[in-house]
């Protein structure tokens, strides 16, 4: 139940730099969407695509995660494809195929490069205007570090496609480089870090796969 599980995580943690419409939405505890187009949606869809074993599966459950707040057709383009990257990153496919995948299902423009895209872009929270450049960013790195790099450069929203690109990259590179993870896990408060060691034991070991 993706509606209780959104209220139930931001009354814990309410104040943790969440996006003001789904503050409000969560706050307020209300059970039908407010139609966002916003990347949200993208940026918590990660673990769907290891959660589900097909890729028709990913997609559906991608779909049903965003559907609660991202209900724009915008907003459940991004979430499903950014599921559906990730979920061919961690199935062996090449740069090339993701993004000959993604362009025909999803209509992105992916055969633009960053340099051309950096000096004109700006802010943008929407799937739309978001998400592809965030496949991008991947598609132009040459391991998870400079995939993150490449995010931050647009001079975006720069955290929401550093973690876009880098779920992306994780999946593609086999992981987070330990000496991040390390720095990271530094960071996690003991809930967070609860909740990322016991979905890597069910669905991110040789089992889990």
């Amino acid at each position: 139940d993706y509606i209780r599980a959104y209220h139930e995580y931001f009354a814990q943690r309410p104040g943790r730099g969440f996006g003001a419409s789904f503050a409000a939405w969560a706050a307020s505890r209300r059970a039908h969407s407010y139609g966002s187009y916003g990347n949200g949606a993208a940026m918590r869809v990660s673990s769907v695509a290891w959660a589900r074993g097909t890729l028709e599966s990913v997609l559906a459950e991608a779909k049903r995660s965003a559907a609660v707040t991202h209900d724009h057709p915008e907003g459940l383009k991004g979430a499903m494809a950014t599921a559906a990257a990730i979920f061919l990153a961690r199935s062996g496919e090449a740069k090339g195929a993701i993004r000959d995948r993604l362009s025909r299902d999803y209509g992105y423009e992916l055969d633009r490069s960053l340099d051309a895209i950096r000096p004109s872009y700006g802010f943008d929270v929407s799937c739309q205007g978001s998400v592809p450049e965030s496949i991008i960013s991947f598609l132009e790195s040459g391991d998870f570090e400079d995939a993150i790099r490449n995010a931050v450069s647009l001079g975006g929203d720069a955290d929401t496609m550093a973690c876009i690109a880098g779920a992306i990259a994780e999946a593609f590179y086999g992981g987070v480089p330990p000496s991040i993870e390390k720095e990271v896990r530094a960071r996690l408060d003991a809930g967070l870090l609860e909740v990322v060691d016991r979905f890597h034991r069910q669905f991110r070991t040789p089992a889990g796969l």
